[in-house]
């Protein structure tokens, strides 16, 4: 709409009360005592003084209209001062309501009506003065097209400025949503992250002590207090993440994890005639903690398919420097990974964590059976 506009800065609306009666005061501070003094100082009959003094107010007042009805608002106003124009002794200062109607007619979209209503009502004057024997300077018609354009010019300004305000606003806002979908995004990764865990853990632990309760009690008390440990330390990561949503700064939070606790997670996942091994890297410098903490990640969702899905007895876990690219194997001995299956949340988790440092992961079937996944990571991550 045309009167919703706001200021360069995206603080405040032309329509408010406050910014509204600026130019109508202005406008009557300085045209209705300048119409009222030339009266007195020309003395013509007080009928005529007086028509000169409610076409300055009136002219001022109509300002009030501007910002809902900015376009009828410059036409009345190009009107009266057409008027006040013809109305003796013909000369005064410059009609202040009429720049402030332009201007504000230009910066609230009502270019068309502004350039028609000044552009006759100017026209119109110069005609009817000429006409009627008025003696109007050339120089005085000159510099009174130059002040109606420089009206114009002005208004102009203010509007590329008001609408490169409002697109670096709206890109704001984008990059805002932008940056919330993410946000979002990321913690349902790691509230998936976390139970898809501890639940397959749990899955795993208690098909264990169920199946060695009669044979193996010691043994299946073992993979009982497992089951009590991984659900403790589940409840603690799954707190630490709401906390964080909702903003509690006393949430706790689980460092960050790191190729050193690949193994660790190895020996959790192992049990139940599964068998999990590790091809660590050779001693020497490490990648990016950033990366570290996405090939764990990646592992960890990998191992988490493997127990869920494949079926298999062994998997291994191969982490190689290629360059400076961390390469991150993961193959098991399962049923592979069918042709016409669809991407799964375990699979767009992980890709999304390679894609966060810069990575890339791909998903394939083994020649021998069994599936691989192969993710390779820029060794000190994205720039």
């Amino acid at each position: 709409m045309p009167g919703d506009v706001w200021d360069a800065e995206g603080r405040l609306p032309l329509s408010s009360r406050a910014v509204l009666l600026v130019p109508v005061a202005v406008a009557l501070v300085i045209q209705v005592p300048a119409a009222i003094a030339v009266a007195v100082w020309a003395h013509p009959p007080w009928p005529i003084g007086l028509l000169g003094v409610i076409v300055a107010l009136a002219s001022s007042l109509a300002l009030l209209a501007a910002p809902r009805l900015p376009g009828p608002t410059v036409v009345v106003v190009a009107l009266l001062t057409f008027a006040a124009v013809f109305i003796p002794p013909g000369y005064g200062p410059p009609f202040i309501p009429l720049i402030f109607a332009i201007v504000s007619g230009v910066v609230r979209g009502a270019r068309q009506w502004a350039l028609g209503a000044v552009g006759a009502a100017w026209v119109a004057a110069v005609i009817v003065g000429t006409m009627t024997g008025l003696d109007w300077h050339p120089y005085r018609i000159a510099f009174v097209t130059l002040l109606l354009v420089a009206c114009f010019l002005i208004g102009e300004a203010f509007r590329s400025r008001i609408e490169r305000a409002r697109r670096a606003r709206a890109r704001l806002a984008a990059r805002r949503r932008t940056t919330e979908q993410a946000e979002r995004t990321r913690m349902a990764r790691e509230l998936h992250d976390v139970l898809a865990h501890s639940l397959s853990q749990i899955s795993v632990q208690s098909g264990m002590a169920l199946h060695l309760f009669d044979k193996e009690p010691e043994r299946a008390r073992e993979a009982l207090e497992s089951i009590r440990a991984l659900s403790g330390a589940g409840l603690d990561e799954v707190r630490g993440v709401l906390g964080f949503l909702r903003g509690d700064e006393d949430a706790p939070v689980s460092a960050e994890p790191q190729l050193a606790d690949i193994p660790e997670l190895a020996n959790s996942r192992s049990g139940l005639g599964l068998v999990v091994s590790v091809d660590p890297l050779p001693d020497g410098p490490r990648p990016s903690r950033p990366v570290q903490a996405a090939a764990y990640r990646i592992a960890h969702e990998a191992l988490a398919n493997v127990v869920r899905h494949s079926g298999g007895t062994t998997a291994v876990v191969r982490l190689e420097r290629a360059g400076d690219l961390l390469v991150l194997t993961v193959d098991d001995d399962g049923t592979g990974i069918p042709e016409d299956r669809r991407p799964g949340a375990g699979m767009s988790a992980m890709r999304a964590q390679a894609e966060l440092v810069g990575g890339t992961v791909e998903f394939a079937s083994r020649p021998g059976g069994g599936a691989r996944v192969v993710a390779t990571l820029p060794w000190d991550g994205a720039e």
